[in-house]
């Protein structure tokens, strides 16, 4: 088993273990993906990743972060990320399709504009969390039941549509401080009903969702889900990685396939924590409850990442930026790894 190794999960093979990471564009208008993301994502798999995982997705136009992301909540979104499955599935890759709510972290300005919180004048809305705790400055209102519910429903409705554009897998955004994240972590969930107090209560508006998803789509498809292992936060009310191996087993029993482990979202994380491939031992500690994972974490090189395959850390390597620096990273691996790969006819000659 190495980087170029194929995997299998339900009925989708993946040639290889290289994974484009979610990365947010903030190119869109009216949720709605365009030339940008069409060219973004398909380069990547003009590069030769096996998997493409687009940009976190929202499932309704309050589970944005700023009013340049993208969504899947309607017929015109949903026709245009279809172009884009289309060309991606042209070159022989997969796609992934991230479903996402930004719950308290919402409501921003373009990162152009430092992500400052919107006026009313500039479209505003009024953000939800588990609680309402502060996040960034801003105190979200605390959900209600219903609410919570016809969330849930929402995200089932998103994967659906999903399933109509034609899109391989789908993963559920639950970490990095967004909303699945707002109510799993002590930190943010204060609530003292059914979606808060205990470990159970807290993972239960994410469990819901997933079994919501794998009730609508099918049998057939992989489902994904990523999560911050740990949050980073030295407190009783922190999140752990003991929690996020818990958290595995209960979300692999309720048919999710595969586990991508990132870490924080609440706080900045200290200098002296972040070196290549810091957030490996999460994945590989996650991966002897059972379950595959995906590894991330200033993952840049070939070298690198063969190892964390072939030594059984993770069973993907989900890499962000380099896949900026390098749409063709996965070609360029292969070659320094003596590894034959497809490279397009279009593209041979320079190889």
């Amino acid at each position: 088993m190495n980087l170029f190794s194929p995997l299998y999960l339900r009925s989708l093979t993946l040639k290889n273990r290289i994974v484009v990471s979610p990365m947010q564009q903030y190119s869109a208008n009216n949720g709605i993906p365009g030339n940008w993301h069409l060219v973004h994502l398909g380069s990547r798999a003009v590069g030769g990743a096996g998997l493409i995982l687009t940009e976190c997705t929202a499932v309704s136009p309050e589970g944005l972060a700023t009013l340049n992301d993208v969504g899947i909540w309607n017929d015109e979104q949903q026709e245009a990320w279809k172009n884009i499955v289309d060309f991606v599935h042209e070159q022989e890759a997969k796609i992934g399709i991230q479903l996402w709510h930004s719950g308290g972290k919402g409501s921003l300005r373009h990162p152009n504009q430092r992500m400052k919180p919107l006026t009313d004048e500039e479209g505003a809305w009024t953000v939800k969390s588990s609680s309402a705790t502060e996040i960034n400055g801003v105190i979200p209102q605390e959900m209600t039941v219903a609410e919570i519910h016809e969330l849930t429903q929402k995200f089932a409705d998103a994967a659906m549509r999903a399933v109509e554009a034609g899109f391989d897998t789908i993963e559920l955004h639950a970490g990095h401080g967004y909303l699945f994240h707002q109510f799993y972590s002590a930190v943010i969930n204060k609530r003292n009903d059914e979606y808060g107090g205990s470990f159970d209560n807290r993972i239960r508006f994410l469990v819901e969702t997933v079994r919501a998803v794998r009730k609508v789509i099918p049998e057939i498809m992989p489902l994904l889900v990523r999560i911050s292992a740990v949050d980073y936060i030295d407190t009783p009310e922190g999140w752990t990685l003991e929690d996020s191996a818990a958290l595995s087993e209960v979300l692999k029993e309720n048919g999710v396939d595969l586990i991508t482990a990132s870490g924080g979202g609440f706080t900045n994380v200290s200098k002296d924590k972040v070196f290549p491939g810091y957030q490996v031992p999460f994945a590989a500690a996650i991966k002897k409850t059972g379950i595959l994972t995906g590894a991330v974490g200033m993952i840049t090189e070939a070298q690198q990442a063969d190892e964390i395959i072939t030594s059984g850390k993770a069973d993907l390597v989900v890499i962000a930026r380099e896949h900026l620096r390098d749409p063709y990273f996965a070609i360029h691996a292969a070659k320094e790894l003596d590894v034959e790969t497809e490279i397009p006819w279009q593209y041979q000659r320079a190889f």
